[in-house]
This record gives structure tokens, sequence and C-alpha cells, in this order.
């Protein structure tokens, strides 16, 4: 099961609107000692844009060689008709005698159907098998099919002392190279990037996956509540190229939705809160659209409002090893907090070194 969730990582950011999948297929015999004793005959993860199926993937791998083995599989197999056969049909055909699974699908058009299916035709079944790891895999797809939303992770840049700019506006380069090429992983990982309006005008950025090797882009989101961002802007030049979606208010004048719309970037209207894109109605809207993880790169306002409407469930920290002082631009904007007993308080989950810099995990 292990590598069966090592390969489900690959297609994260990759899959959307299906999860990320990863099976592995042991031959006959494996379970009980026999002469292919843990011999891997067949592997495979979900591929882009969901299809085919990590179990499809598999069988075809293993052939023949599936009949009396064991398949280890990240989520319960599907068992409606989509654009793909039910993987639960493909596994009962290919005579598999054993099923494992890490975690039962919620999505209603499965939601146990898969197991009982295999059941109905006699196939053991075993679920549960590192259900929080998988759980945590694909934290994304289950908030979308649960909640309506999708996984958001906060990712900030700052100073030891809090500070994303000096007070002139400057932050090229506030870490390093080894911290960039991590932004640009984390990215890949990501099926959306998510910037505000302020940070767009500020920066001309191009939010794609850079000097990695990227196998894919996400998908580039603004938050622009009146469209003010130039279309003649470095995203609006490239938005053939790479998806560019606008959230936008009711507000937004008819010259600029006709401006960015003629870039060939796709114009999202969200309900508005005093003037503003309504932040939660946004992130639905992405669900809507299939997303499920979204990771946003803006700057103190966006994040601050993001964290005092409770939207966030992964906040990412690189650390730049240099001081600012209080005349700096800070990461967050206000939040509000009046009694400490307010303050947000995430749980750490890990720190990495990366270089002269470092890198904080915490989930809310």
């Amino acid at each position: 099961m292990a590598h069966a969730l090592a390969l489900a990582a690959r297609g994260l950011g990759n899959t959307w609107p299906n999860p990320a999948v990863g099976c592995v297929i042991l031959a006959g015999g494996a379970e009980t000692g026999g002469p292919d004793r843990g011999r891997i005959v067949g592997r495979g993860f979900t591929q882009p844009g969901g299809r085919p199926h990590a179990e499809r993937l598999a069988l075809d791998m293993a052939g023949a060689a599936a009949r009396g083995g064991t398949a280890y599989v990240t989520l319960e197999p599907c068992a409606h008709h989509g654009k793909t056969p039910p993987c639960a049909e493909a596994l009962i055909a290919a005579g598999v005698a054993r099923v494992v699974t890490a975690l039962t699908d919620p999505d209603p058009r499965v939601a146990g159907k898969g197991h009982a299916m295999l059941r109905a035709a006699g196939i053991a079944v075993t679920e549960g098998v590192m259900e929080d790891a998988a759980r945590r895999l694909n934290a994304g797809f289950l908030k979308r099919v649960t909640r309506g939303l999708p996984f958001v992770t906060l990712k900030m840049a700052a100073t030891l002392d809090g500070r994303i700019a000096t007070a002139s506006g400057e932050s090229r380069w506030l870490t390093g190279s080894g911290a960039r090429r991590a932004v640009h992983a984390m990215r890949m990982r990501h099926d959306a990037v998510m910037v505000g309006a302020g940070t767009a005008r500020a920066d001309d950025p191009d939010l794609t996956v850079r000097d990695i090797g990227a196998r894919h882009q996400p998908v580039r989101i603004v938050i622009d509540s009146r469209l003010a961002h130039s279309p003649d802007s470095r995203l609006g030049r490239s938005a053939r190229d790479v998806p560019i979606w606008m959230l936008h208010s009711p507000d937004a004048p008819a010259p600029s939705r006709a401006a960015w719309a003629a870039t060939g970037a796709e114009l999202i209207e969200v309900p508005a809160q005093d003037g503003r894109v309504d932040l939660r109605a946004a992130l639905g809207a992405l669900a809507g659209r299939g997303l499920t993880r979204v990771l946003c790169e803006g700057g103190g306002q966006l994040a601050s409002a993001l964290v005092g409407a409770g939207l966030v469930d992964e906040l990412a920290v690189y650390h730049a090893g240099c001081l600012i002082g209080a005349e700096g631009a800070p990461v967050l904007g206000p939040l509000g907090i009046g009694p400490l007993a307010d303050a947000p308080r995430p749980r750490l989950l890990d720190v990495t070194a990366l270089g002269p810099d470092a890198l904080t995990r915490w989930a809310f």
C-alpha cells in the first residue's frame, strides 16, 4: 500500500476533478508463500485529467498474471459508468482473488458500492490499510466531494521578523534558489495557483512551473473584483498558452470583461461582500469546476482574508534568513485579533531546511 500511495502522489495536481489513485498488483501466491511471493506484476496511477484510472493501467500491465492475485488500491474502486467502465468490474473480470483498499470513496456514485460489488463476486476485500496516509494524500478530493470546497494551501515567504518586502516594496529575491525551486515543485502538486489583484499588479507574475521539468501547468487564478489588472500583463498575454481564470464581482465593468475575454481567459462571476469577491463563494465556484487543490500565493490582504474566514487548510511558510524591521510590509494584513486566546494556532507538521532558508508547514 505504501508503494501504491507513492504512485498516487505522482498524479497530484494533474488528475482533477478525479482523485489521485495508485494501484499495485501482486501475482497469485504472493500472500500464501507460493513461488511468486512478493512479485509485483502490475502497477499504475491515475493519468492526467483522471483517465485512465490506476486500476486499469495496473491490470493492463499485469495481464493474465492478475488472475488469483491481490490488488492494493489507495481508494475504493469505482462502481459507476462514467467516461470509463467501473474499475470494480475490471478487477472482477481480471480474476483477482483479493482487493486491499485504504479509503472508501465518499463520492455518492461509489460510497461502498465498489467494495460491495467486489464481495458479491467472491473477492476478499480488506479495507482501511494506511487510511490516514491516504486521507492526507487525497485531502483535496475528499474536501471537494464532502464540503464543496477545494483544499487550500496558503504559501507565504517572509523574513525572520515576518516581513515580505522593504518599505520601498522590494521583495525580489527574498529567499534563495533552493526555496524558489521548492515553490515550483509545490505549484506542480496543486491544481491551481491563486493570487489577488494587488499581487498581480505589483509583481506582474506568470505563476507557471519553471526549471524543474514540469509535467503540467496549474490553472492560474486571479481574484480581481473589478478586473482592474491589465489584460496586457504577463498573465493576459499568456492566457491562451496556460489557463487563466479571473474571479470577479457582478460590478466588474463590461469593457474590462470584454478585454479579458479577448485574451482567452475564463471569466467567473461570483457574489460580492462589501464590494469584494466573496472568498467562500469563490472557492465554491472553483470546486464546482472540479478543482481539488489550490495554492494561494497572494499578498498580505488576501492571506489574512482567507485565514480570517477559516478557508485555509495548510500554511507553508518559507522563512528567509534575513531581517527587515518594522518599516517593512507585514506577511499578513489585519486579522482583528483582540485577546490572544482568539489567535489562530495551526499545528506544526514539519520543518525542512532549504540552504539558507527554511520551510515550515502547518495544518489548521
